[in-house]
C-alpha cells in the first residue's frame, strides 16, 4: 500500500486518513513530530488492512448462508441467529458468541483456512446459544460435526486455543454429568 502524506499548518492535531485506490492519503499537522506520525501512519495502514481483508472475506464466504445451512443441517432451524461476522481483532480465539444477543464473531483467520473448519468454528459458536458453557451436553452437540476432531486438531496444529483448556473436553467426564 502506498502512503501519500499531506502536511497542513491550519491543522493543529487530528491526524485524518482515507483510502483512494491503493493509496492511503494522510493528513497531519506540519507541527507532528516525524516519529508520532510514523506510529500513526503504521496504525492507519493496519486498520485499512483489516477492512480491506474482513470485506474481501464477506465477498467470498457470506457467513449468514453458511450459518443457515449448518444451522438446518444441525441444529434443525431451531437456532435465531442474530449477526454473524468475520472480525479482524481477535487473535485469541476462534470465535465469540453472546449468548444474550445471539450475535456470532469468527476470528479472520479462520476464513483464511478449510471450510470445513470454518465449519467446525461456526457449529462450535452456535452450540453456544443451546449451551452456553463447554459442558459434556455442549461437546455432544458439536461433536454431531462429523469433522469436529479433525477440524479441533487442524486449530490445534496451527496454534489456536480450541476451548478445552479451562472446561472439560469432550472426552472428559464433569462433576455433573
Amino acid at each position: 500500500m502506498e502512503v501519500k502524506i499531506i502536511r497542513s499548518r491550519r491543522r493543529w492535531r487530528t491526524v485524518s486518513a482515507r483510502m483512494v485506490r491503493d493509496t492511503l492519503l494522510v493528513n497531519a499537522p506540519a507541527a507532528l513530530s516525524q516519529q508520532r506520525l510514523e506510529k500513526i501512519v503504521a496504525d492507519f495502514k493496519l486498520k485499512f488492512e483489516r477492512k480491506k481483508l474482513k470485506e474481501e472475506l464477506d465477498k467470498r464466504q457470506n457467513l449468514t448462508e453458511i450459518a443457515v445451512r449448518l444451522n438446518e443441517k444441525y441444529f434443525g432451524n431451531r437456532l435465531k441467529i442474530n449477526s454473524i461476522e468475520y472480525v479482524t481483532g481477535q487473535n485469541s480465539k476462534f470465535g465469540c458468541c453472546n449468548c444474550r444477543t445471539a450475535f456470532i464473531r469468527i476470528a479472520h483467520r479462520i476464513g483464511l483456512m478449510p471450510g470445513w473448519v470454518r465449519d467446525y468454528v461456526i457449529i462450535h459458536e452456535m452450540a453456544h446459544l443451546i449451551e452456553s458453557n463447554h459442558s459434556r451436553a455442549f461437546w455432544d452437540i458439536v461433536g454431531r460435526y462429523k469433522l469436529a476432531e479433525r477440524a479441533r486438531g487442524y486449530l490445534i496444529a496451527v496454534g489456536m486455543d480450541t476451548g478445552e483448556d479451562s472446561d472439560s473436553g469432550p472426552e472428559h467426564e464433569t462433576e455433573d454429568s
